[in-house]
């Protein structure tokens, strides 16, 4: 087949998360044709620095792993540019993330349900899909699938530090739970990971790799594609260039953009669809003008609140030179030790004060003294908690700022810039503080360097976060999904609104983000959405009772009923 025509039924740009699911989901038909584009390379076999858990800190800022997008300053966290990476190879954001699985609370799913043609988008609707794509051998079958692609494991966290968070947030008056994915979300307890038997199970390995060899499947890496064909308002192929090869083209009676919430709407723009007038100014030609295109983008951002630990019993030695060939050992031919887990093992969800509905905080404890890039403070033992707020009503945007399909485009965030943000950081590293001043804790405790006593005061605590707050690598939301003025997709049909041929299936299509990780909640959106492409009988809604706390209970029997 020559580069002029490569013809299938259905190309899919990205192979990341949601790619690698409906790559597997629409070849299951052996008739249908498809083709997947991935600009990064391949996740290999024998790469420890994706399938090693506790490596994670390498892929993250490096150029072989990551494509190291960096906000525009923002104007409030003292003008800083933030990083953000984003995965660069097969599997995407699932070969280089921290491996933490998280569903999000059921009303967050009853709140995207409530906008307007989004009904089947409610927590019925989609738990049926959380199932599907997970094996578990946590919880109740009313909520935990055990036949999915997705083999789970969940943190041991028995060490003596878990142990003591675990009294702690009780003696700060907070609940356990079971299980952060079933029944009750709000509380703390030991977390489900993506890690199976020792390695990482990205999205690649779960998804894509088992399925490779179908000879409907073909996959590209290192295919970068630069623009979406048209012929009128029907997308009809794509350009790409493998390496620095000559333009290709293939051709498809679908298009799916599965390249995640900034090179989706990057993608889009390049090809005439957004703002018509902001595309104008750059000389591109309009194919449709959608305002939405870049809008609504969110995020989560996070601290980290860190202590000094008085007895060795923090993962510090794991970091030291010395112990890595027993350790690297250990994982290598028998997948266990400390190389083997993400140490992400444990953490919760709480309400910060009592007029909100439903948690609004994440915590992961961690029982060591790290941040993502793999820096470590001095003095050595140590432990922390990662926290924010999940909910943060400020709103940023993708932008290209050029025609060249290689120029990053402008991410604009706005973290900080919202009454309702600021206060919600304020009283999350209260709560924060609160659970590590635990008696508990004690034994342990060596002081906090992080942010450290000497913040105290609202404002004090706002300048923190702003010179010190990290993305939490959840960006979303940049493509909508929805029927107003600014929506992007169609909910029923993943569609982009006004074009034929063109849909839209990754993060960027939520209306809100989750709370949580949104690993989890991608790879459900692009199970259900494989249904809707394919024309499949959605899988019938689970309505189960899932746990609400009394002013939400309160609310949901005030909402009237329409006869």
């Amino acid at each position: 087949m020559s580069a002029s025509d490569q013809r299938f039924d259905t190309i899919i740009v990205g192979g990341g998360s949601a790619g690698c699911v409906l790559a597997a989901r629409l070849s299951a038909n052996p008739g249908h044709r498809v083709l997947v584009l991935e600009a990064g390379r391949r996740d290999a076999r024998w790469d420890i620095f994706i399938h090693m858990p506790a490596a994670l800190t390498y892929p993250i800022g490096s150029r072989f792993y990551d494509w190291r997008y960096q906000s525009e300053p923002e104007p409030f966290m003292h003008n800083r540019r933030i990083a953000h990476g984003r995965g660069k190879l097969l599997g995407g954001s699932s070969s280089i993330n921290g491996m933490i699985f998280q569903r999000g609370n059921p009303l967050d799913y009853e709140k995207w349900g409530n906008e307007p043609g989004m009904a089947h988008w409610d927590y019925a609707h989609c738990l049926p899909y959380f199932k599907r794509m997970e094996t578990s051998v946590y919880g109740s079958d009313e909520f935990r699938g055990h036949n999915g692609p997705l083999v789970l494991e969940r943190g041991a966290a028995n060490t003596p530090l878990f142990a003591a968070f675990f009294a702690a947030v009780h003696q700060a008056g907070y609940p356990l739970t079971d299980d952060v994915n079933g029944y009750r979300q709000e509380g703390f307890s030991a977390f489900d990971r993506n890690v199976h038997n020792g390695r990482r199970l990205s999205a690649a390995r779960a998804y894509l790799h088992p399925v490779i060899n179908r000879p409907n499947l073909t996959v590209h890496t290192r295919a970068f594609t630069t623009r979406i064909l048209f012929a009128g308002k029907r997308a009809i192929g794509v350009e790409y260039v493998i390496g620095r090869g000559p333009v290709q083209r293939a051709y498809a009676g679908d298009i799916i953009c599965c390249g995640g919430a900034i090179n989706s709407p990057q993608l889009l723009q390049l090809s005439g669809v957004g703002n018509a007038a902001e595309l104008a100014k750059l000389g591109i030609a309009v194919v449709h003008d959608l305002p939405g295109v870049g809008e609504n983008l969110q995020d989560h951002l996070e601290v980290y609140v860190q202590h000094a630990c008085t007895r060795p019993v923090s993962m510090y030695p794991a970091l030291l030179w010395h112990n890595k060939p027993w350790i690297g050992f250990q994982w290598l031919f028998f997948r266990r030790g400390p190389a083997a887990t993400n140490h992400f093992e444990a953490g919760g969800f709480i309400r910060s004060n009592e007029d909100v509905d439903y948690p609004n905080l994440m915590f992961h404890f961690l029982p060591l003294a790290i941040r993502y890039d793999g820096t470590v403070p001095k003095g050595g033992h140590g432990y922390q908690v990662h926290v924010g707020p999940m909910y943060s009503d400020a709103r940023g945007s993708v932008k290209i700022t050029s025609a060249d399909p290689r120029v990053h485009p402008a991410l604009r965030f706005n973290y900080l810039s919202t009454a309702q943000d600021r206060r919600e950081w304020v009283e999350a590293i209260r709560c924060a503080r609160a659970i590590l001043r635990q008696p508990a804790f004690d034994e342990f405790n060596g002081g906090e360097f992080s942010p450290g006593a000497e913040i105290q005061t609202d404002e004090q605590i706002l300048d923190w976060v702003a010179r010190d707050g990290e993305t939490a690598y959840h960006p979303s939301c940049s493509c909508k999904m929805g029927t107003d003025a600014m929506a992007v997709v169609d909910p029923t049909t993943m569609k982009v609104h006004g074009l034929e041929g063109l849909r839209v299936v990754d993060a960027s299509v939520m209306p809100y983000v989750t709370n949580g990780n949104i690993y989890a909640p991608t790879i459900m959106l692009a199970e259900k959405a494989a249904d809707l492409i394919m024309g499949n009988t959605p899988l019938p809604p689970a309505k189960v009772n899932f746990y609400r706390h009394q002013k939400a209970n309160l609310a949901a029997e005030a909402v009237p009923v329409s006869p």
